[in-house]
Order: structure tokens, then C-alpha cells, then sequence
């Protein structure tokens, strides 16, 4: 039989080759180590998920929101504050102004909204703080601060006649912007007038800061005219928004119309097609005309200053100074001071029989305007502002249409031409 011998240098080999398995089995011991290390830390996340779901079970689901954004710049000053909750009721809502001036508002029926019960400033800071609770009590809290559009960067129109107004056949919308509208197409898309009657209603741009609106024909006696100003926000030129969001009503009374005659110095007064007086009067002089025209009443005072230097009477230039500091019965006719009012100075023969006046139209009246038996006191006491006034034969050019409310006096080619829209 054979032996084997087994030498040394074999012997090293079947060493390493051990120790190598060995190595590997440790290896692979030790990424098995790393597996349970790794299972530990995936322990670690699953608790800590169940921490953060926990916590969240304990927050409140109400959410608020509140209008305009915090940090708002140029905010509307209509109806844009604002707070809304959802998955819960609103508790509590204070507005504040920047110096701590409370605003009143109040939370809805519902407890589901909150607005402000008063109208907002320009140029305002205002801070609100909310509070509302979801179905277990939990409660919610939001605050915000915005500042609301400033003078500079906004512009309204300051409009006629009043709302709940009676007023003449003659009285159209007349808005007069204080800022210059340069987006006039905008602006009028956002200000629609109706009225009852079913006449089609047009607006007119004198120039860029009033806009007048008028039918074709004067209004229909007994009529309801509705204005409604949808500004807020509209761009009217650049940088400068407007703010008014509004609705206006005024009635058209009855249908008077006057008729003023300089050849025959006097005036008649029709109501619906009718006369039902005839007053003597005393238009302007032959240095002193009278417009001619349609002319509307614009204002009343029962008694008034008139001063001739104001519209450029003195007695330098020849034209005659006055300044009568009680003119009875006066009614404005034109802005630049067309007036048909009482006349206490003239003697009674001159009424009906001569044009004397420095551009007005006379009628007899007394000082003191408490006479209501002079033909001064029953024209003022049976007129109303918007009514008619037609002055005729004087000789003098045609009033401008928008020398007060005159538009009258322009076709309506003309007038329908002068609308952006």
C-alpha cells in the first residue's frame, strides 16, 4: 500500500482556504447583522409616524380663510374683507384698524362667514384675527393684515340726482369723476341706467372726467330710472381703481316743460303737453342776451347771493357791477350762471314788457321771498329740480350741452357719438 505524504506547503493551502470560508461565512453573518440593524431602524419611522398621526388627530380640522391675503396692498374698500371657514364654525372675529380702532362686523346665521357691517377707508391698515371650532371643539386660528387703496390710486364719481329722488323730465345721470378716466370704454361697461319706462338709455363723454347718460327724448313722466355703479376694481387709468359698488333709484315726476319767449316777454308753463300758466317776464338786455336753449334746473334756493364780478360783470368794462345778497327765488340754469329767479329791484311795469336783465330771466317777486302770491314764489314752488326750462328769440347762440345739464341741446347722432361703448 502507498502512502501519502502531506507537506507543508499543502498544509498552508488547506489553512487559507479555511480561513477564506470562514471569512465569507462572517461576511455573510454580517450583512445579516446589518438587515436586523435596518428592520430596527424601519421600527423607528413606523412609531414615529404614529406619533405625528396621533398629533394630528388632536389638531382642530376647522380651516379659515381670510379675504383680501395677508399682506394685501390696495384692497377694495367694498365687500372684499371677508372670512370663511370650512369643516367648522367661526367662535370669534375681530377687525381692527392699525391703531386698535375696532370695526364692527358680523358672523352669519350659520356661523359659517364673517364681513364687516360698515363701509371701509381709503388708505387704511386693517388687522384680523379669527378663531373657529371643528365638530369636537377643537379650535383654529388665522390672522391677517392688508391695506386698503389709497386716494392717489383710486377714483369715484360723484353722480346726480340722489337716490330716493323726485325729479323733472329734463334731469339726466350726470357723473363727474375725480380723476381722469383715460380706460373710458371699462368704465362705462362697469355703470348701466335703466329705467321703467323701456327707453333706451345712452351715456355721453364731455371729456375724460364726466359722463352723462340720457334717452333720446325726456324721460317718461312717473317712470323709475335705476343708476348702478359696478366700479370696484375696474382700472380707469393706470395704476387707479375704482371703488364704487353701488344702486341708485330716483322717479321722473310729472311732465312740466316752461317755454321763455324774449320777443314777447313771456313764459309759458305746459305740464303734459298743456299750459297752466302764462308769467310775464324779463330776459336779458340787448347787451346782455340770454342763452337760448334747452336748459334743466339744476339747483333751487330760496333766496341767494348774486354777484356780478363772479361771472365777469364790473363796471371797468362797461357791463354794469351788481351784488344783490338776497335774490329771491333763484334756480340755476347753467354753470356759468344762467339763472331764472325773482326780481324785487325792477319795477312792475318792466315785466312783460322789457329785456333787462344782465343775462337772467326775471319774474316779479318781492324782497324777502315770503310772498307766495308773486309770480316769482309760484314758479319756484311748482318747479322741481330737473324740470325744463326752453329759452327762445333772444338772439344769443345756443347754450353748450355741457354748460350745466344741457345736454338737450345735442342731437342724438351727436350724443350717441360721444359714448366709448
Amino acid at each position: 500500500m502507498e502512502k501519502r505524504v502531506i507537506t507543508d506547503s499543502k498544509r498552508r493551502k488547506g489553512l487559507r482556504a479555511a480561513s477564506a470560508l470562514l471569512g465569507s461565512v462572517l461576511v455573510l453573518s454580517a450583512c445579516s447583522g446589518g438587515n436586523e440593524a435596518s428592520g430596527s431602524d424601519s421600527g423607528n419611522d413606523t412609531s414615529q409616524a404614529q406619533v405625528d398621526e396621533a398629533a394630528a388627530q388632536k389638531s382642530s380640522q376647522a380651516q379659515i380663510e381670510i379675504t383680501p391675503k395677508d399682506g394685501s396692498a390696495n384692497a377694495s374698500i367694498n365687500n372684499s374683507a371677508a372670512v370663511t371657514v370650512s369643516k367648522g364654525t367661526l367662535t370669534e372675529v375681530t377687525m381692527t384698524t392699525s391703531d386698535g380702532t375696532a370695526v364692527e362686523g358680523e358672523i352669519s346665521a350659520d356661523k359659517k362667514s364673517w364681513k364687516p357691517t360698515v363701509q371701509l377707508e381709503r388708505s387704511t391698515t386693517y388687522k384680523v384675527a379669527a378663531t373657529a371650532q371643528d365638530s369636537e371643539g377643537r379650535e383654529a386660528h388665522e390672522n391677517a393684515s392688508f391695506t386698503t387703496v389709497s386716494p392717489d390710486n383710486s377714483f369715484i364719481g360723484n353722480f346726480t340726482p340722489d337716490d330716493g329722488a323726485t325729479v323733472g323730465v329734463g334731469m339726466p345721470v350726470s357723473i363727474n369723476f375725480d380723476k381722469a378716466i383715460t380706460n373710458k370704454v371699462d368704465v362705462q361697461k362697469g355703470i348701466t341706467v335703466s329705467t321703467s319706462s323701456g327707453q333706451e338709455v345712452v351715456g355721453h363723454w364731455f371729456n375724460a372726467n364726466r359722463l352723462d347718460f340720457r334717452p333720446e327724448d325726456y324721460w317718461k313722466e312717473g317712470s323709475t330710472v335705476t343708476l348702478k355703479l359696478a366700479l370696484d376694481g375696474v382700472e380707469g387709468a393706470e395704476g387707479v381703481y375704482g371703488v364704487q359698488q353701488k344702486t341708485v333709484t330716483f322717479t321722473i315726476g310729472r311732465n312740466q316743460v316752461s317755454y321763455v319767449d324774449a320777443n314777447t316777454k313771456q313764459m309759458k308753463v305746459t305740464q303734459d303737453g298743456k299750459v297752466v300758466k302764462t308769467i310775464p317776464i324779463s330776459a336779458g338786455s340787448p347787451e346782455n342776451k340770454t342763452y337760448e336753449g334747452q336748459m334743466v334746473i339744476s339747483e333751487k334756493f330760496k333766496e341767494t347771493r348774486m354777484n356780478g364780478a363772479t361771472v365777469g360783470f364790473t363796471d371797468d368794462d362797461g357791463k354794469g357791477e351788481y351784488d344783490i345778497k338776497d335774490v329771491p327765488h333763484a334756480m340755476r340754469l347753467s354753470t356759468s350762471g344762467t339763472f331764472i329767479h325773482g326780481n324785487y329791484w325792477g319795477a312792475d311795469s318792466v315785466f312783460g314788457s322789457v329785456n333787462t336783465s344782465h343775462g337772467c330771466v326775471g319774474l316779479n317777486d318781492t324782497k324777502g321771498a315770503n310772498d307766495p302770491k308773486t309770480e316769482g314764489a309760484w314758479f319756484y314752488n311748482n318747479s322741481i329740480v330737473g324740470d325744463v326750462v326752453v329759452v327762445q328769440n333772444t338772439g344769443d347762440k345756443t347754450i353748450a350741452p355741457d354748460n350745466g345739464l344741457n345736454g338737450w341741446n345735442m342731437d342724438w347722432a351727436q350724443w350717441k357719438a360721444g359714448s366709448a361703448i
